[in-house]
Parts: C-alpha cells; sequence; structure tokens
C-alpha cells in the first residue's frame, strides 16, 4: 500500500506490474533527457548575440526537429504496444474470481468452489481494529493462492465502478450489463489494498479493497472451510 511521502509507484507484486514499473522509468528518463536539452537551449537563447538579417529558412534544422521526435516517439509507442498486449494476454486461469460493484460495498464469487460468495464492506472508522487502516480495511477480505494465475470477472449492479489494486497493475471498469475481465500473477504473500477508481457516487471513496495473497495449501484450507460453511 501507499505510505506517508510516498511519490514513486508501490512496489509490485506481480510481474505485469513491474513491467509497468519499467515502462514508466524508461518513459520517465526521455521525459527527462528532453526537457534537459529544452532547458538548455532555451537558455543559451538568452546569451545568443548573433544575428543574422538574410536567415529565412532552414531546411536541415527542419528535419532534424521533425524527425527526431518521430523517433524518439517509436522509443516509447514501441514498449507502450508491448505492454499492452501483455495486460491483454489471458493465460490458463486456476482460479477465477467475479466482483461485482454495488452502491458502495463490493460482492465476490469464487465460481470454481460451488460459487462461494459474500460482500465485503469497508469497516467504519469507530469499529477498527488498533491495526487496521482507516477508510482501506474490510470486513471479508478476498484471499487468493500466491504463485497462481488468478482470471477476475468484474461487472456491476447499478453505476459504473473500477476494480484496482495499484500493487498488482490491474484497473477493470465494472460496466453494468457488462463484464469484463484481466488477469494477474501474484508472486509474494501480503495485503494488498485498493479502492474504487471511478466517481460512482456520494460514497464512491468508502468502497476499499483488500487481497489476502497466501500459500496455496492454506487457500485451500480456507476455500474448504468456507464453502462448507
Amino acid at each position: 500500500m501507499s505510505t506517508w511521502a510516498n511519490l514513486g509507484l508501490q512496489d509490485s507484486a506481480s510481474p505485469l506490474m513491474e513491467q509497468l514499473i519499467f515502462f514508466h522509468d524508461h518513459a520517465l528518463l526521455i521525459l527527462v533527457m528532453i526537457t534537459v536539452l529544452v532547458g538548455y537551449l532555451m537558455f543559451m537563447l538568452f546569451f545568443n548575440t548573433y544575428i543574422n538579417r538574410f536567415l529565412l529558412h532552414g531546411q536541415l534544422i527542419e528535419m532534424i526537429w521533425t524527425i527526431l521526435p518521430a523517433i524518439i516517439l517509436l522509443f516509447i509507442a514501441l514498449p507502450s504496444l508491448r505492454l499492452l498486449y501483455l495486460l491483454d494476454e489471458i493465460n490458463e486461469p486456476s482460479v477465477t474470481l467475479k466482483s461485482i460493484g454495488h452502491q458502495w460495498y463490493w460482492s465476490y464469487e469464487y465460481s470454481d468452489f460451488n460459487n462461494g460468495e459474500f460482500d465485503s464492506y469497508m469497516i467504519p472508522t469507530n469499529e477498527l481494529a488498533n491495526d487496521g487502516f482507516r477508510l482501506l480495511d474490510v470486513d471479508n477480505r478476498i484471499v487468493l493462492p500466491m504463485n497462481s494465475q488468478i482470471r477476475i470477472l468484474v461487472t456491476a449492479a447499478d453505476v459504473i465502478h473500477s476494480w484496482t489494486i495499484p500493487a498488482l497493475g490491474v484497473k477493470v471498469d465494472g460496466t453494468p450489463g457488462r463484464l469484463n475481465q484481466t488477469n494477474f500473477f501474484i508472486n509474494r504473500p501480503g495485503l494488498f489494498y485498493g479502492q474504487c477508481s471511478e466517481i460512482c457516487g456520494a460514497n464512491h471513496s468508502f468502497m476499499p479493497i483488500v487481497i489476502e495473497s497466501v500459500p496455496v495449501n492454506y487457500f485451500i484450507k480456507w476455500i474448504s472451510n468456507s464453502v462448507n460453511s
């Protein structure tokens, strides 16, 4: 989760988020180089004393400042396209989770396990434990196995919501009457927090998401107890 004065992206918990961070750093490096070059040229203009009354055109410099930005854009566009295809790639999932957005809470269904389902509400501040996170903790967490391919299906029952977990690089809009899907792979155990990132009404800020990533054997025990109960 984000911590105090955290200006960068959250630490990744999936290969897709690692690739997103690499692309962010790649694009940022290009932007820094462009900013330094343009800043240097603008600074030097203040001290330029050369004047040419007969300079009417400059084909060479115009070719340079037309072709060079196009080449720079290619260095951004090609990795971006590769990443878009990676994000849309659906591998053979081990677990399918269905998430339904409501005003203003989430419902979850484990379709592979006798349709085990539950609602997940934000814990009010006055009921929060001492070690809980205000506006982020929920009464029922999503439990998912680590090192497994997870498919998530997202929809909404009323208005548009958005299921977002920054540490996993996942953001899927939940639209009424439509079923969107994506996949992710959690490569470490832990708690991962997210929120609805669509303006879906007055309490839009108060429908958080919490994923608890556990080893596969713990997940099997948890899902067995949940379905049986």
